[in-house]
């Protein structure tokens, strides 16, 4: 089996016949590697590695050293120019060349000034193969001046004003440090009131008497070399009168309103308000049109300075600074250019061709403005540069074709504006060299198992060698191993195992030449504490023996050491190592601590610790009954990807032995703060091997847990964080739902932190339309739980799953779900909808059902609309009818239609509905109702009563339900005790609505029962009463209405008094027999009791002979009024007739209310005497009053 070096780290998995993938044979950046087996015959142009910085500031007391490395083969030889010609430094006796080198010594410190050798240096190294140069170094010595000599006058100024200090420091290269001091070297304390500027001058928003001093100096700093110079001293009296009047700001720099500002890219912006006021100034900073930058911002100096670092071309605008105090403001804008010195975009890289091959180096810079691009060769300008014709240049490209070794040279391209310029040397290296293997022959890799395992294949050649791993003999399979191969050729094994070892050969192959090595591979088992030291307590004086068994791999040589408190053991004869044993005789306190065995081989170390406390052999106290005391001494041991052991010593007992300990977790990355159970071990053991999970921050505790219950926690242990892996589970709850016809809406419930097993957790969504032609799709998102996928079809199945990745790989393979695009509405209506008319209040209707592929969604029932309409009229008054409608789930194709109206025209449509809605009407279908009962006559009135007769008046029931076909009257007399005489029954025609009735008694109540008929039946009854006149004289009286009193408010008020009255005759009445005496008033009402009251029983107050409207005994003689059953419309307004017809009321299926609401139905007349009514409250009040 053979394996081919790839360009970039990537994993192949084994079984492939031959793993190949080519470098490519034009590299850039490719360094030829200067091994000593390869300087002796490989050509390599000069490559400039070390030199002076552009500008250098030398130290004029010092040795002038301008820098210049280079490396090559053959060695290069070196040259200067100054000031743009030749430095014959031969000449010049003070100046040296480092031998092999082209650094150059100046001797100034002997002899010769340091301005003697001011100018701009260029080093040249060149060899047979072409010339690189260094930049232009302008070498200058540091300048410290003195400052010029001036008399400065006192200042003398008022408390409150504006004082400005100069400084104007000597100039000096580099420039000076500034900063103000007194005579005693003491920096003088700056504010918001006080404070240096850029420029050193010091600044004085208002003065104050404590300002008062002669000894304000400015320093200057010149730190390159080592000076400092002062200012003669300023003299400053403050006069302590009474201060300034008060002023709003203005600022002493800048001055005016407006001021420009340049900078160059990558350098600090720095810009400066200082203000004078009174009271001091605040100053404010912002940028009119856009923010400030939150991370590159900085204030300075009280917030007078600004300051942006790393400035760039977006920084530029108009910057504002406001000063601002109790009685004003101003402000000052400040324009911004950001220029830019030129910065590589693409420097050119070294080329190594092989003759034939082609090429390129690419020069890209940016600036502002934008640099121009000029390439020189071997340090000549290419324009004059002897002529190549495997060359072509195009603008910042040059390209090579067919290149031979003549075409070897150094190119240089410089790219420059007025800012400044970048000079970059690129080699093109034409070599023909067949295959070198640079690694040793035969070299023998050992490696435990499981680990990874790299062998070396350093190769070199032009053409660029492609490299091939094979194992064992050539064409031997790899089984399923993985392997990762790298740009330098070395063969990584993630996971070695014992299978793993053998002969691996590297093969490095080019057109003109193969070179192989072979090398050995060999893996070893780990080493492993099979039984570890325990914890230990002992009695001082008593002997203690830990033990430590340890199994390795027998080619390897295992050492054992013993340490105490992880130091080398006291050297004290009491302490004897013997094999796997350490032994400790007559126990010190001294002694106490963790005991630790190391097991090293060549190539692994374990170790296993255990406690060792000592005790005093003291007289046992009284044993006091507790929960444990906590572990302690938790300690992380055989810390692997997915498993630690942890150890500890546990806390005093309290005399009731440990059964367990519970250990318990904590995730800091992830829940931090929050336990969670780990596992339990018995309370014999002090070490537990628990299993991890990767990419968990896990900390430890232990609590022991004995017949009295649980311990307090220990302390936590040391963190670990274990290796991030792939995770181990996919989301769940994955749903695929389209929210709108034309996508598909994938949502599932994302992995928690602790799920995640590693960082960058993303998920890839996957979906695939069932039953299509396309493959699967996928898409991979981070930080979210729902994917739209647009552009579906409409409601089609598709094949769904999401699967869980992190930067370490994927998650298992997931499951799919079956999920379907949006829905939209259906296309087609129910065909074929039937109405069977059921009785004059239901029908059935029945209909197709709608093709599943017309439904284009999730069917959600049938829905049947309906509606009362007149005939001929359907189509006119659509809008204006209240439909009603009735759903039926699922897929069913019939329905009942129940709470319709009798005798009455319907219409009605059928709609399929799915997810999204319903779909259109199928056509109306009309239906009728057959006739029903009529409901109650809407008014029954008497009216003209005489001696012998009544007229009764009525209006029609409001739902006749049909055609009317008769009225039916019953009415029977009632005499003085209520008691009801024989029924007579009148059937009158049904276009009547007004009856008279002769021959009837004279001053006599009748009863009247009075409803409709249809052909269906009779309708609900309505009821009345009334009396004849007594006599002719009597006047023409009116039939006589029952009032129900109860609801006048003055029947009410009069009942209040009466109650209050009783009441407080009782309370007198009880004080009365409470004192022994008799009430006089109550001795007369015993005496003379009233008659009219005597319905009121003495004993409970009640009304004498009130009964349940359910009871039928006769009204008692003497009351005037009849039942309230009986009241009629226009005497009570609350009289339950006006809610309906004296039926019960009824619901439509939807829930809506048919018909008025309605008192109980009347009982049907009673035939003879019998009363047909339970006595009214009402009537045995109007007896009582």
């Amino acid at each position: 089996m053979q394996l081919k070096i790839m360009p970039k780290k990537k994993r192949l998995p084994a079984g492939r016949v031959a793993l190949i993938l080519f470098l490519c044979q034009m590299i850039s950046a490719l360094e030829v590697p200067l091994d000593p087996k390869l300087l002796e015959d490989l050509v390599q142009p000069p490559t400039i590695t070390q030199q002076s910085p552009k500008d250098y500031i030398i130290d004029p007391r010092e040795n002038i050293v301008i820098q210049c490395e280079a490396k090559g083969k053959p060695p290069p030889s070196f040259s200067w120019t100054r000031n743009g010609t030749h430095f014959d430094i031969d000449k010049d006796p003070l100046v040296t060349m480092k031998p092999g080198s082209g650094t150059l010594t100046i001797n100034i410190m002997s002899e010769g000034k340091a301005e003697t050798y001011e100018g701009v240096y260029q080093c040249t190294a060149r060899n047979e193969r072409g010339a690189a140069i260094s930049n232009n170094i302008v070498v200058r010595p540091s300048r410290s001046p003195l400052w010029t000599k001036e008399k400065l006058e006192p200042i003398t100024l008022r408390n409150g004003q504006s004082l400005v200090l100069p400084c104007r420091p000597p100039l000096g290269l580099p420039p000076p440090i500034i900063f103000w001091m007194d005579n005693s070297f003491q920096r003088l304390p700056q504010s918001e009131r006080v404070s240096q500027g850029l420029n050193g001058d010091l600044y004085f928003s208002n003065v104050l008497p404590e300002d008062t001093r002669e000894d304000y100096i400015c320093y200057a700093r010149f730190n390159h070399t080592q000076t400092i110079q002062q200012k003669q001293p300023i003299s400053v009296k403050v006069i302590s009168a009474k201060p300034n009047r008060e002023r709003p700001p203005t600022f002493l720099t800048p001055e005016g309103n407006t001021s420009n500002k340049e900078e160059l890219r990558g350098n600090v912006l720095s810009l400066e308000c200082i203000a004078e006021g009174l009271p001091t100034p605040v100053i404010y900073w912002i940028k009119e049109d856009g923010t400030l930058p939150t991370n590159r911002t900085f204030y300075r100096n009280f917030k007078k300075t600004l300051q942006i670092i790393q400035v760039s071309e977006a920084d530029s605008g108009n910057y504002q600074c406001i000063a601002k105090n109790a009685l004003g403001a101003i402000h000052h804008t400040i324009s911004v250019t950001v220029k830019a010195a030129p910065y590589w975009i693409l420097a050119p890289q070294n080329l190594v061709l092989s003759p034939g091959e082609d090429g390129s180096l690419i020069c890209r810079a940016n600036g502002n403005p934008k640099p121009r691009i000029s390439w020189l060769s071997n340090g000549v300008p290419i324009e004059i540069a002897p002529d190549d014709p495997s060359r072509k240049i195009d603008g910042d490209t040059i390209i090579f074709s067919n290149v031979q070794e003549r075409s070897s040279a150094v190119y240089q391209c410089n790219a420059s504006n007025e800012y400044g310029y970048l000079l970059a040397n690129a080699f093109v290296n034409v070599l023909a060299e067949p295959p070198r293997i640079l690694t040793s022959a035969n070299t023998l890799y050992q490696v435990i198992a499981n680990r990874p395992a790299l062998l070396d294949c350093a190769f070199f050649g032009s053409p660029l060698p492609t490299i091939e791993w094979f194992k064992g003999a050539k064409g031997s399979a790899l089984r399923d191993d993985i392997y990762v191969l790298h740009e330098n050729g070395t063969l990584e094994i993630p996971v070695a195992q014992k299978d793993s070892t053998g002969t691996y050969t590297c093969v490095a192959r080019n057109k003109l030449g193969m070179a192989k090595n072979e090398v050995h591979l060999e893996i070893k088992d780990p080493t492993r504490i099979i039984k570890q030291p325990e914890y230990a307590v002992v009695q001082r004086g008593s002997t203690v023996s830990f033990e430590c068994k340890v199994k390795h791999d027998h080619t390897l040589t295992l050492t054992i050491t013993w340490l105490k408190d992880n130091g080398e053991l006291p050297s004290d004869g009491r302490f004897t190592v013997d094999k796997d044993h350490l032994e400790v005789a007559d126990v010190r306190d001294s002694d106490g601590g963790a005991y630790t065995c190391v097991a090293n081989t060549t190539l692994d170390m374990v170790s296993a610790s255990a406690v060792l406390s000592v005790v005093a052999p003291t007289p046992t106290p009284a044993p006091i009954y507790d929960v444990p005391n906590p572990p302690f001494d938790l300690e992380l041991t055989d810390q692997l990807d997915k498993s630690v052991q942890l150890s500890w010593t546990p806390g005093d007992d309290n005399n009731s032995p440990i059964t367990k300990f519970i250990i318990e977790y904590e995730d800091a990355m992830h829940e931090a703060g929050l336990w969670r159970h780990q596992t339990e071990v018995s309370g014999m053991q002090t070490t537990a091997q628990l299993k991890l999970s990767p990419y968990v921050n896990y900390s430890f505790r232990v609590m022991a847990v004995n017949s009295l219950g649980r311990s307090l926690p220990s302390e936590p242990s040391e963190q670990y964080l274990t290796k991030a892996a792939e995770p181990d589970t996919n989301p769940t709850a994955v749903e695929g739902l389209g929210s709108e016809p034309d996508n598909l809406v994938i949502t599932w419930k994302p992995l928690n932190g602790f799920e995640s097993n590693g960082p960058g957790l993303q998920y890839k969504v996957s979906w695939l339309q069932k039953d299509g032609d396309d493959e699967w799709a996928s898409v991979v998102v981070a930080n979210v739980s729902k994917y739209i996928v647009s552009g579906t079809p409409t409601f089609v199945p598709y094949l769904i799953k999401v699967q869980a990745l992190n930067d370490v790989g994927f998650a298992p393979e997931p499951a799919v779900v079956m999920g379907h695009s949006g829905e939209d509405l259906p296309m087609v209506a129910p065909g074929n909808v039937r109405v069977n008319v059921v009785n004059s209040t239901l029908a059935e209707v029945h209909w197709d059902p709608v093709p599943l592929k017309s439904i284009r969604g999730h069917l959600q029932g049938y829905r049947i609309y309906y509606w009362k309409a007149q005939e001929g009229s359907l189509k006119r008054n659509r809008r204006h009818i209240e439909k009603k409608i009735l759903t039926f789930q699922g897929n069913k194709t019939h329905g009942m239609l129940p709470g319709l109206e009798p005798f009455s025209h319907y219409a009605l449509n059928v709609r399929v509905v799915n997810g999204k809605g319903e779909g259109p009407a199928s056509p109306d279908r009309v239906f009728n109702t057959p006739e029903g009962v009529p409901s109650a006559p809407s008014s029954l009135k008497i009216i003209n009563p005489t001696l012998d007769s009544l007229t009764l008046e009525w209006d029609p029931p409001s739902r006749p339900n049909g055609i009317l076909t008769e009225y039916t009257l019953k009415y029977q007399p009632i005499n003085s005790t209520h008691e009801l005489g024989p029924l007579v029954d009148l059937k009158i025609p049904a276009n009547k609505t007004r009856w008279t009735l002769k021959n009837l008694n004279f001053s006599t109540r009748y009863k009247f029962y009075f409803y409709a008929q249809t052909a269906a039946g009779s309708g609900s009854q309505i009821t009345e009463e009334a009396v004849t006149t007594v006599d002719e004289g009597a006047g023409k009286a009116m039939a006589s209405r029952q009032v129900d009193i109860a609801t006048q408010g003055w029947f009410i008020g009069l009942m209040c008094a009466v109650a209050l009255l009783i009441l407080i005759l009782l309370i007198v009445c009880f004080i009365r027999r409470n004192k022994g005496g008799k009430y006089p008033v109550k001795e007369k009402e015993d005496a003379h009791a009233d008659p009219e009251i005597q319905p009121m029983k003495e004993d409970d107050g009640t009304f004498g002979e009130y009964s349940d409207a359910e009871d039928h005994k006769p009204l008692k003689k003497g009351s005037r009024t009849p039942s309230d059953r009986t009241v009629k419309k226009e005497d009570s307004d609350d009289s339950l007739v006006d809610y309906g017809e004296g039926v019960n009321g009824q619901f439509n299926e939807d829930g809506s209310f048919i018909g008025q609401y309605s008192g109980k139905k009347e009982k049907e007349p009673a035939e003879g005497n019998e009363s047909s009514e339970a006595p009214s409250p009402v009537n045995a009040m109007n007896s009582f009053v």
